[in-house]
């Protein structure tokens, strides 16, 4: 056979299935829609078959399309394992890897520790921010890797959980709540992903009165009762007072280890398998703060 799928325009397809529409692939690949749409066109005329319905009201994949998918991500993994499988030079190279701050105190610290003594030719580059700051660098492709939290509902595909956490309302024993003024918020800065939920709740006034980008720093202001902050399970102690039915039950998060799509590289791939060994074995990894 003279044909052939190229492992770029099957993450292309797979891309689409995940994302719901060209258009969205597209943005997560960071390409064009057009660059999208003739790759998909490629495996068309490989196949001589379509895979898009293309039709208003249609489902997305034909039969032909929805099969291809299954096919896709057996053959993109298996192509990535015997890329970073059968190497036989030792890894070199750079990785660039975002965290949030809780990850730092967390097993991932420990991995990274064992991991550049594995590899001592690999250079791991860590930056440090809010989970909305570390996906921005993914997606702006200043990153090869990522460490952060996300709602569990946000999970991606290929993403690795390392584990699930539940969010809760707290404030201190010793602080009373007015609901007929705008609460005290304490978030850790602007682009706290919890802070933009619990300003979305209909019903419900927040006033900002703390910004503070560490975990640390939040406790310490719930303790003092300065107002009521959304802190997840790990950072809740027993000095704090969880707030049952007066807020909506905020949503699930979960940890994750996030690879750009782009940024596949060997070294990156060894640090996702590292961090996935870990997961498995510990079941699951847990913060220390």
């Amino acid at each position: 056979m003279a044909e052939r799928l190229e492992i770029d325009a099957l993450r292309a397809l797979l891309a689409i299935a995940t994302h719901g529409g060209v258009t969205r692939a597209a943005e997560h690949l960071a390409l064009s829609q057009s660059a999208v749409s003739h790759k998909i066109r490629r495996l068309e005329q490989a196949l001589d078959c379509d895979l898009l319905a293309r039709r208003a009201g249609a489902p997305l994949f034909t039969d032909a399309g929805l099969r291809l998918c299954d096919y896709a991500r057996r053959i993109c993994e298996l192509h990535d394992e015997a890329l970073s499988g059968l190497g036989k030079k030792p890894l070199a190279g750079a990785i660039r890897l975002g965290m949030t701050e809780d990850t730092t105190t967390s097993g991932i610290a420990r991995i990274l520790g064992r991991f550049t003594r594995l590899h001592p030719d690999v250079q791991v580059r860590t930056r440090t921010s809010q989970s909305l700051n570390v996906q921005e660098w993914l997606k702006a492709g200043e990153l090869d890797v990522a460490v952060m939290q996300i709602f569990l509902r946000d999970v991606l595909p290929d993403d690795l959980v390392l584990f699930e956490d539940t969010l809760h309302w707290v404030k201190s024993p010793d602080f009373q709540m007015d609901l007929s003024a705008p609460v005290p918020f304490l978030s850790f800065d602007s682009q706290c992903f919890y802070r933009m939920w619990g300003f979305g709740l209909q019903g419900h006034r927040f006033d900002n009165v703390l910004e503070c980008p560490s975990a640390a720093g939040i406790q310490s202001a719930v303790r003092s009762g300065l107002g009521v902050a959304l802190l997840n399970g790990l950072h809740v102690t027993p000095d704090m007072e969880v707030i049952d039915g007066v807020f909506p039950d905020p949503p699930t998060i979960a940890y994750v280890a996030r690879m750009h799509v782009k940024r596949r590289n060997p070294a990156a791939m060894a640090l996702i398998r590292e961090v996935g060994r870990e997961v498995q074995s510990t079941n699951p990894l847990r913060a220390t703060g």
